[in-house]
């Protein structure tokens, strides 16, 4: 078991590489278009359009992974993403690349890298065993964290010295090093034999009624939906919010102390773990996670505004660790990657719809009441808090989902 947890790391360390190059990217895109626009909505707009295939295309990437080579599946959409990237990069490298470049490189990006999570969460599942999947989840959420944690800081520093386009050239060469750590692994494990052609929508059918087989796992999966529409509000908006007040190398400070919460809360599930209540600590700390989503938009000190951040980010893993294991755990192997790609397809809907209004509510707020975008990103951040607040709290008297901590697959 200690062999696979090895591979486990491995795989692990190309996701992390890949998550700072994506973070780099990330940060550098938004810089880039905040200064040329001034808007909230075009970062949105950015946003939901890299967000868009990987939910849209979860659930057919869900059934690839249970059909197909799980490793070859991650290597296909890490090395063909970077194509997207390319796109862009040759965009500015010819002159300033226009916001409708920036949207079509990133959707290339994108779809590619929707086959990448079904198959990477399914090979957690292949490799581990059920009492190592706390730790995983504590390192995958520190994984996560990356991009928030080490890449600002770094685009931050590079930007005050270079532009944007060393970002991305940066991000390109970190696409090659995760393949390699994917390869590698996939060279110890035995390959998977191609399932016998089962019709596609039946494959998904099935998926649905594993999820909804167990009313606490449906259950925990739409209010999870509600929760990353309050979730996605925060995140979208963070940056105008920031950048109305302060520069560049400023934001990817912030950023990077506001993500070490993630951190040191990552860490610490990757070395503990949690033993039990998983159901009572993910509504608590995502009800924490609300009350400092609303201080953070309260006043426009960055030190303030730090450590809000830090209590923010600090409130995440437990949550993602608790509701991971909850699901996993309830869930057949052998369904993993179908069922993976509908739990993230049907969680993930709040964040469309925080993508496709937050920017535009931002800036409608901030016209009405005067205070421009940065107040009007403030207002629509504190009550996406007080309503994530609500939410998680909705959670606590729901008996189905504590149910799921005493399971049988």
């Amino acid at each position: 078991m200690k062999a696979n947890f090895r591979k486990f790391l491995l795989l692990w360390s190309g996701e992390l590489v890949s998550s700072i190059g994506g973070g780099l990217t990330s940060f550098g895109l938004g810089v880039y278009i905040f200064n040329k626009t001034g808007s909230a909505a075009g970062m949105a707009l950015v946003t939901l359009l890299g967000f868009l295939p990987t939910f849209l295309l979860g659930i057919p990437a869900g059934v690839l992974a249970d059909r197909y080579d799980r490793r070859l599946l991650m290597m296909i959409g890490d090395g063909c993403s970077a194509v997207g990237v390319i796109y862009i990069l040759i965009s500015m490298l010819r002159g300033e690349a226009t916001l409708t470049q920036i949207c079509i490189g990133v959707l290339i990006s994108a779809v590619f890298s929707a086959l990448l999570e079904p198959s990477y969460r399914a090979t957690i599942t292949d490799l581990l065993t059920e009492e190592e999947y706390s730790k995983a989840g504590g390192l995958v959420s520190l994984a996560g964290s990356a991009r928030y944690l080490i890449s600002p800081l770094i685009a931050g520093l590079l930007l005050s010295v270079s532009d944007v386009r060393l970002l991305l050239v940066i991000d390109i060469c970190t696409f090659f090093l995760t393949v390699i750590c994917v390869a590698v692994v996939r060279g110890t494990i035995d390959k998977k034999q191609p399932e016998a052609a089962e019709p596609f929508f039946k494959s998904i059918a099935q998926g649905w009624k594993i999820i909804s087989k167990k009313r606490g796992v449906l259950l925990l999966v739409l209010v999870s939906s509600l929760i990353t529409l309050f979730m996605g509000m925060f995140q979208i908006l963070a940056e105008p919010f920031i950048l109305a007040s302060y520069d560049a190398a400023t934001l990817g400070v912030a950023e990077t102390i506001c993500a070490c919460g993630m951190l040191v809360t990552a860490l610490y599930l990757g070395i503990r773990g949690i033993k039990k209540g998983f159901s009572k600590i993910l509504a608590v700390s995502l009800a924490f996670a609300g009350v400092f989503i609303f201080l953070f938009g309260i006043s426009k000190n960055i030190i303030l505004i730090c450590f809000f951040g830090f209590m923010f980010f600090a409130s995440l893993p437990a949550a993602n660790n608790c509701l991971d294991y909850l699901v996993r755990t309830n869930i057949p192997d052998e369904v993993q990657g179908r069922a993976w790609g509908l739990v993230g397809f049907i969680s993930q809907l709040g964040y469309v719809v925080a993508y496709s209004v937050s920017g535009v509510a931002a800036d409608v707020v901030g016209k009405i009441t005067g205070s421009g975008v940065g107040g009007g990103s403030a207002i629509v951040i504190m009550t996406a808090g007080v309503l994530l607040v609500i939410s998680a709290l909705s959670m606590i008297p729901m008996k189905s989902i504590k149910e799921l901590e005493v399971h049988m697959v």
